[in-house]
């Protein structure tokens, strides 16, 4: 199939970080004028070295992902056109594979082991947007993650420009500046306030609204808690890195892995300590993200008085 000469060339990733840049630099101002959002100097540098790290590792692998999705599309079932109706279309089911991609992200250590680097921050602005991982490739969630879409029909290069505006999309949602959105767009589209719980650690915050664009991935399978005014939410992850190090920030869940099947006594544990959701242990020394939320919530059980 042909590809139209301006879906060909267009990189709306290349097209929005000057607009990423002029953002970042506008809530910086609006930060030290008001408070309304914070930044920390050191944090807010190593973010953006993550960022630059993760640009130049997506420009020496992204060739291999490019020819395996063209090789995938050998395979389509069907031929969809690039038909201005076709766009919506894979802008939404693209969200709906992300939801679910990142949900794994969540729940499977393997992953979480890329995707832990976005979490890392304790603060939360868009700087902490552009804190992305460096071993996506590594992964394999590229293998399927694109490879669905390309093999129901959709062209590699409308599946990466939509996955592009994906990722766009979600670059303003990373702010405290913004307290709350209209009612009908908190509803259906995701915000900063949906987004701010997502990163929360506290533990009625911990694993939920995984949505790009469209919360209402979440609010359908039962992942979906908005941000409460009485409940401040804190940032990071369950133990903080307490590094500034990008190195260190890019690799210390693979190390831990590493360490963690070492040590295993068997064959099973190894394997549980790679793909179990992170915080798992064979003798219930550490905590899931569930284990975390089940505790606190039989805690408060036992506070509320009986009627």
């Amino acid at each position: 199939m042909d590809v139209p000469a301006f879906a060909s060339d267009f990189k709306p990733i290349d097209w929005a970080i000057p607009f990423f840049v002029l953002l970042i630099v506008a809530e910086m101002i609006f930060a030290k004028r008001t408070g309304g959002a914070r930044f920390e100097a050191r944090d807010s540098a190593a973010s953006l070295m993550m960022g630059l790290g993760s640009t130049v590792a997506t420009i020496l692998y992204g060739g291999l992902i490019g020819a395996w999705l063209v090789f995938v599309y050998d395979f389509r079932l069907l031929d969809i056109p690039f038909a201005w109706w076709v766009w919506p279309i894979a802008l939404v089911l693209d969200d709906f594979f992300y939801y679910w991609s990142h949900r794994w992200a969540h729940t499977v250590r393997w992953f979480w082991a890329e995707h832990v680097i976005h979490h890392s921050s304790q603060h939360y602005n868009l700087t902490t947007a552009l804190r992305q991982p460096w071993t996506g490739l590594f992964t394999l969630k590229w293998l399927w993650l694109g490879s669905a879409m390309v093999l129901i029909g959709f062209h590699p290069v409308m599946v990466g420009i939509v996955g592009g505006i994906n990722l766009i999309y979600q670059f303003w949602i990373h702010t405290e500046a913004i307290k709350k959105c209209p009612d009908w767009f908190e509803a259906v589209m995701n915000t900063p306030s949906h987004h701010r719980v997502h990163h929360g650690i506290n533990p009625r915050y911990l694993d939920r609204n995984y949505a790009g664009i469209f919360i209402v991935w979440d609010k359908m399978f039962g992942t979906f808690q908005p941000e409460l005014d009485d409940e401040e939410i804190r940032y990071g992850v369950v133990k903080n890195l307490g590094t500034y190090n990008p190195l260190r920030i890019a690799f210390h869940e693979w190390i831990s892995i590493a360490n963690d099947m070492r040590r295993a006594g068997n064959w099973r544990d190894a394997m549980m300590f790679l793909l179990a959701p992170p915080g798992w242990s064979p003798d219930g020394s550490r905590s899931t993200s569930k284990e975390i939320l089940e505790r606190w919530q039989e805690r408060q059980r036992r506070s509320t008085p009986a009627e």
